[in-house]
């Protein structure tokens, strides 16, 4: 049992292990505001992070400027980590509003998922190159028009 135990950790911990500028990321695979899987894979190159409600907030107000089809034509997606939001609350307010939504937004429900960096009050950029992480910046509204020039 204890090895049961001690392989199910490692294999969290692999998961979530934070990701790094000149890293290669893994393919990993997040449920959409549908419950749909998607995989993040070499494809992406920018990924956009919020962790907080005003920062998300920010980030679908200016996606919902843009055409559907937005995010996918800049191999971008847009990450919402929720896991700090109550399960009721989840269900029951946030999920329907993002179902109005018209652009993508991957979940991450885990708390114990911390591959991505965090800053209060901001979102956090990863800019990738086939599958590698060119660079890290934490970002405001402001910023999010400059990303996609």
């Amino acid at each position: 049992m204890k090895k049961i135990i001690l392989l199910l950790s490692l294999v969290l911990c692999a998961f979530s292990q934070e990701l790094l500028v000149n890293e290669k990321i893994s393919n990993f695979s997040l449920a959409n505001q549908f419950d749909e899987k998607k995989t993040i894979d070499e494809k992406v190159q920018t990924i956009i992070v919020s962790f907080e409600k005003g920062t998300g907030k920010e980030v679908n107000e200016f996606l919902e400027e843009k055409n559907p089809d937005f995010l996918e034509n800049h191999n971008a997606v847009f990450i919402a980590n929720i896991s700090g939001m109550p399960m009721f609350i989840t269900k029951m307010f946030a999920l329907p509003k993002m179902k109005n939504y018209k652009h993508e937004i991957l979940l991450i429900y885990d708390e114990k998922d911390d591959r991505f960096k965090a800053k209060e009050g901001m979102s956090t950029l990863y800019e990738l190159e086939d599958g590698v992480i060119k660079s890290i910046k934490f970002i405001s509204k402001d910023d999010l028009e400059k990303i996609f020039l």
